[in-house]
């Protein structure tokens, strides 16, 4: 009987403490709430930044070459100088995407549309402004270094 009384007693403490015991602010609450949906937001982009990888690597998979050489090295170039880029299908298209999502490049393989040469194209997110024209795609039938320089400066023009 007295483990009964002990366990009675136990309990009894425990009420009073928890009724003593205002427990989180609303303040508090309110900073625990929001944390929460900030790491349920990150755990859904990391999701996302990972099939949209998945998905262009897979696009490079679908291509020829030398659509699908030049899409890789695209790729390594874009990532390496903009890594806040994420990669992802767009019209089944390698594209890169800024932090809210919307594309601001494209590569556009030349056996998409059986032309002559790929295109690396740029949206009107891209930060490519230079005065009251300026060139939103370009025409690629090969990467040499002058080119991966090139693209390179662009891409890291597009995220300033």
């Amino acid at each position: 009987m007295s483990t009964m009384k002990e366990t009675q007693e136990s309990g009894q403490r425990t009420t009073k403490t928890n009724k003593e015991s205002k427990g989180f602010t609303e303040e508090e609450r309110a900073a625990m709430k929001a944390r929460a949906q900030e790491l349920k937001a990150e755990t859904r982009a990391n999701k996302d930044k990972e099939e949209g990888e998945n998905a262009v690597l897979a696009a490079f998979g679908a291509m020829q070459e030398p659509d699908r050489g030049m899409a890789k090295r695209l790729h390594a170039i874009i990532k390496a100088s903009a890594p806040a880029l994420s990669a992802k299908t767009w019209y089944g298209q390698p594209a890169y995407v800024n932090k809210v999502g919307k594309v601001v490049c494209f590569f556009q393989p030349a056996q998409k549309f059986n032309t002559r040469y790929a295109t690396l194209g740029f949206s009107d997110t891209a930060n490519l402004d230079d005065g009251n024209m300026w060139p939103t795609a370009f025409a690629l039938k090969e990467l040499t270094a002058t080119e991966e320089a090139r693209i390179s400066a662009l891409v890291k023009k597009v995220v300033s």
